[in-house]
């Protein structure tokens, strides 16, 4: 049961902030609107303060070594400061000098929304003991095939379609009003290469982007900036 009313926080909080709609992520990847960016940088913000020193995203121990603060020989709690101060700062000059009129559009401010997935990041720490990280669940209804039975993440899956669904009939306003359209095929493609990536990343944009950056994982760190990196390289390639 808490696996699902995590889920539920967190897909509430997704429908929420909107960034799961087609035409919001491509609008970032273009550069033509940062609701995304504002509200990635004000979750990240959110998460650091709870999640630090805690567990990864996928609920495990986190080893010194592969922190950011040990490989610069510094302490967890200058660090901590140094990226709180750093995202403080960003989210303000993303504010100031960069536009986000699907936020505007939709009536709710992109720091609102990521701190609802700051929160949601909260209730996981309270009801599961660990960070939010989706991509798991993936890995899990595999291993079905194998006799492997792990039900949490699925579950956490399952929780999160039912909390979007909960909260889109509860304030229709927030339903995703889109005009992009894409295909069956390129659907199924972008599907598959975003479960494919995730799991060899050992993470996706909720176990990395935000659970990780607040533990402040170097694999996060690395993950995180090559899927904003190569994301805006595709997105001006398809503009």
């Amino acid at each position: 049961m808490n696996s699902i009313l995590t889920g539920a926080a967190m897909g509430a909080a997704l429908t929420t902030a909107g960034v799961y709609a087609p035409d919001i992520i491509l609008s970032q990847f273009t550069f033509t609107d940062f609701t995304m960016l504002q509200t990635f940088l004000t979750a990240a913000a959110g998460s650091t303060w709870e999640g630090n020193g805690k567990v990864n995203g996928a609920g495990e121990e986190k080893k010194s070594a592969e922190t950011v603060y040990e490989a610069l020989g510094v302490s967890r709690g200058t660090m901590f400061v140094g990226m709180e101060a750093f995202l403080v700062l960003a989210i303000a000059a993303a504010v100031k000098f960069t536009a986000a009129p699907a936020a505007e559009a939709r009536g709710i401010p992109p720091y609102f929304a990521g701190l609802a997935i700051a929160a949601a990041q909260m209730v996981s720490i309270l009801l599961r003991g660990s960070l939010l990280g989706a991509s798991t669940a993936f890995e899990d209804m595999g291993g079905f095939l194998f006799g492997v039975k792990k039900y949490a993440n699925v579950l956490f899956s399952a929780g999160v379609v039912a909390g979007a669904w909960l909260i889109s009939s509860l304030v229709p306003a927030l339903r995703p009003v889109t005009e992009v359209a894409v295909s069956p095929a390129r659907a199924a493609l972008g599907g598959f290469m975003i479960v494919f990536g995730s799991r060899m990343a050992g993470g996706c944009t909720s176990g990395h982007g935000i659970s990780g950056l607040s533990l402040m994982s170097i694999s996060s760190f690395l993950t995180a900036a090559a899927t904003f990196g190569f994301g805006g390289l595709a997105g001006l390639l398809m503009a």
